[in-house]
């Protein structure tokens, strides 16, 4: 009895393990297309402010000689000349104008880029991990950022955050890898109203809050919602209604597993058909000192 637990546990940190990589690798192209894209205007903006300063600078040394020669008394028409075509050819007030904006559009894309980075380097940790400390908030954005490219095309994200939940016992992997499977369910929920002739972007809710003991997770969608004959099935491993190729049917299994089996929490769902699917994770917020072997907070 007890080989076949452990053998169980085994296959469920496999088939987690299995789904992370998956994870990864389905998210790798929508990350660097989200690095790439402001990376590309910070490249032009910076090329732009290299042809900007050179046309400056020869703008500059001419200043400078008409200065010189002002004390003088030499200056030549010549020199005047060649100060109005290169005033001409720099337009300087285009310049005035459009180099604050350069520099501010590469401000934002790198600060785009940091929260990129950050949001990868937080949602990533060891598998052996302990249980930790976690605000789940920053979680939750956290990996709203990363998985920004399954949703942001067909769904606005909308949050609703109870600021007291910043310290929720938890495996911090494990409960990241929850929340970005349930975001891309939402996504993919969505996507298929827009197959179904909806062309307004839809919305994906996520909210937690308090509930005594609990601290409580609610990730909704305005998508097709579940048919009632496949309710009682979506937590079964390997289940899925995509067509071959475009799903495993391991995320929402290993979610209830991680969620009920790793967390002793619960997972519910609410769903009506044209309506959308709202799901419920309850997690403890009380767990035992031999349970959570570190006391940081992530």
């Amino acid at each position: 009895m007890m080989s076949d637990i452990t053998e169980r546990k085994d296959m469920e940190h496999q088939l987690l393990r299995s789904q992370k990589l998956e994870s990864i690798g389905h998210l790798a192209a929508g990350i660097a297309h989200e690095i790439n894209t402001p990376t590309q205007y910070i490249v032009d903006n910076t090329n732009f402010l290299k042809d900007a300063f050179s046309d400056i600078n020869k703008l500059l040394e001419k200043y400078s000689q008409l200065y010189e020669k002002s004390k003088s008394g030499s200056i030549t028409p010549e020199l005047i000349a060649e100060i109005d075509v290169l005033a001409g050819n720099a337009d300087i007030d285009y310049l005035v104008e459009e180099i604050p904006n350069a520099i501010n559009q590469s401000l934002e894309g790198l600060d785009r880029v940091k929260k990129i980075v950050y949001a990868m380097k937080n949602f990533s940790h060891p598998d052996n991990e302990d249980k930790k400390f976690v605000d789940i908030n920053e979680s939750i954005k956290n990996t709203i950022d990363i998985a920004r490219n399954e949703w942001k095309y067909i769904a606005r994200v909308k949050t609703d955050f109870d600021s007291s939940l910043t310290s929720v016992p938890c495996f911090p992997g494990d409960f990241n890898q929850v929340i970005l499977n349930l975001i891309v369910n939402a996504a993919h929920a969505i996507g298929g109203a827009s197959d179904n002739g909806s062309e307004a972007k839809g919305t994906i809710s996520i909210s937690t809050r308090c509930d005594g003991e609990w601290a409580e997770i609610r990730v909704s969608d305005t998508g097709t919602g579940i048919p009632e004959h496949i309710r009682s099935m979506i937590f079964d491993p390997f289940f899925t209604t995509k067509e071959v190729g475009k799903g495993t049917g391991q995320g929402l299994p290993l979610v209830h597993s991680t969620v009920v089996g790793k967390h002793n929490g619960t997972i519910t769902l609410d769903t009506e058909l044209g309506k959308g699917t709202t799901f419920i994770i309850r997690l403890p917020l009380c767990s035992s000192s031999s349970e959570i072997l570190t006391s940081e907070t992530v």
